[in-house]
């Protein structure tokens, strides 16, 4: 037993078994490692028992062999834990996060002094063993240049940070974040759930590119949406319209700071300029979800505003549709429209020929998902909108970017008919809570009808003192007396206001 155990032993075995205590309860995600560590450490003791074994049934030299094997593996474990304990818990603690080269660089180290001092108590001359090695480091450092110049590669990405762990990189056509750097190669996970394995002496000599990282700036990357409008439209409209619909709408993965911006980026001979709407992407793994979501943005915003996105044009045959048919088409249109006025309350009075005047001015405009449709405070644009698909929300604008919601609307319902019919800002605001399609009518097609039935005013003001008793009502908490007294009043000055504005 005094050739196995030794006074040593016991603490070094207390101290194995403690530090692996520590790094399973720290480390959660590698105790599998942990454990591989202290099983490699527990066989390393038990050769040591063996070579008891045999220095017992007197075999000197197979006893010296175990003995030493146990000695150096079980040495060998144990700086592997501590190296475990310094870079994995100690330091990141400290705030100090070395890469993980120089972890395996300084237990590298740590295995090598072990090594050497356990030969030398061996009784090896390592003077005559370094003056024998040095020739053959010459020849294996010839032969392995590639890997050589791989592991000083990796080594040296690492030390100056040229790349970390997470960064996103850009080689030649391929794109990626990094996931691990490791003494060889540095692994690359592309967005197509492919793994790239790029030798570390390539990215040395090579350029590229690390996407999103700015110095003393959150990780955000420029992309550009390009789309084509007819050289018809004067460019600081498109721009306009195209910078109002994004810049205020919530997207995700989209940065405010810098602000999305539009520019005109060249005109064609083909007879249509081509713009770019450039933005800032947060996450850089969705990229063309984004990308597709400012496109849809675009498309809806442009339509909105009456411009057509420029297509290519094609000289093409095709058979003329008679007029009976298109007028079937118009007449069916027209009907449907006819139909969705008509579960409107402000148009409950008016007779078919007055509903259809009116369906023949509605306007399709689609919002997409976040668009602002009306905004508090605002009375530049007297419009009515009626909803056909998808949800809006009613909320007023709080001190602090708080938002008060006020209402859900959804298909069926209208509003802006305060705005329309008195000319008043907008009390509240409306944003689309899903994709939003809606009718919209002006004030110039219900003026023909006011002008035509000047008593219609009188239905059109008990419903807006209604409407408007029901908002105070929300906001100001009436009881019902209250709110009786306030819509009698509230119907006696829109009725004027309304009046006054159409100049009836």
């Amino acid at each position: 037993m005094e050739f196995v155990w030794r006074q040593e032993s016991f603490p070094v075995l207390v101290m194995a078994l403690g530090l692996a205590f520590l790094l399973l309860h720290f480390m959660k995600e590698e105790r599998k490692g942990v454990l591989n560590t202290l099983i490699f450490f527990l066989v390393s003791m038990a050769l040591q028992f063996v070579s008891g074994v045999f220095h017992a049934l007197q075999f000197p030299s197979a006893a010296a062999v175990f003995h030493e094997a146990g000695l150096i593996g079980a040495g060998i474990a144990v700086i592997r834990l501590w190296g475990l304990l310094a870079f994995r818990i100690v330091l990141p603690r400290m705030r100090v996060t070395p890469p993980r080269i120089a972890e395996d660089i300084f237990v590298i180290i740590g295995y090598i002094a072990w090594g050497l001092v356990r030969l030398r108590y061996a009784g090896l001359d390592l003077g005559s063993i370094v003056a024998t090695s040095a020739m053959i480091t010459a020849v294996v450092a010839f032969a392995m240049q590639d890997t050589l110049g791989n592991i000083l590669g990796g080594l040296a990405l690492q030390l100056d940070n040229s790349i970390e762990i997470g960064d996103w990189i850009k080689v030649d056509d391929i794109s990626g974040r990094v996931v691990d750097i490791r003494w060889r190669s540095t692994l690359v996970e592309t967005r197509n759930w492919e793994t790239v394995v790029f030798p570390n002496s390539q990215l040395m000599k090579n350029k590229f590119l690390v996407l999103g990282r700015r110095t003393d700036q959150p990780v955000q990357w420029r992309r550009w949406v390009w789309f084509d409008v007819g050289l018809d439209i004067s460019p600081a409209r498109v721009i306009s319209v195209v910078e109002e619909a994004i810049r205020p709408t919530d997207i995700a993965n989209v940065a405010k700071t810098p602000l999305p911006n539009c520019i005109l980026v060249d005109m064609d001979n083909k007879g249509y300029a081509r713009y770019a709407m450039r933005y800032w992407l947060t996450d850089l793994m969705l990229d063309d979800p984004t990308d597709a979501a400012i496109r849809w943005h675009i498309m809806a915003a442009l339509q909105r505003a009456g411009i057509k996105l420029a297509m290519e044009e094609r000289s093409i045959h095709i058979t003329k549709e008679n007029e009976k048919h298109e007028e079937a088409l118009h007449h069916r249109e027209v009907q449907l429209r006819m139909k969705t006025l008509r579960r409107v309350e402000l148009f409950a009075q008016m007779t078919d020929d007055e509903l259809r005047k009116l369906a023949e001015r509605l306007r399709y405009v689609p919002f997409a998902k976040g668009n602002i449709i009306a905004r508090q405070g605002t009375h530049a644009q007297h419009w009515l909108f009626i909803i056909i698909s998808g949800e809006a929300e009613v909320f007023l604008d709080g001190g602090g970017g708080e938002k008060r919601i006020l209402n859900t609307l959804a298909k069926g319902d209208f509003f802006g008919e305060m705005s329309m019919m008195t000319g008043s800002p907008r009390v509240a605001s409306v944003s689309a809570k899903t994709d939003v399609e809606c009718y919209r009518l002006d004030k110039e097609a219900f003026e023909e009808i006011l002008t035509a039935r000047p008593g219609i005013a009188e239905d059109v003001a008990q419903v807006l003192a209604v409407r408007r008793m029901q908002l105070d009502s929300a906001l100001l908490n009436l009881d019902e007396e209250a709110k009786h007294k306030e819509a009698h009043h509230q119907h006696s000055e829109i009725l004027a206001t309304i009046k006054r504005f159409f100049s009836l």
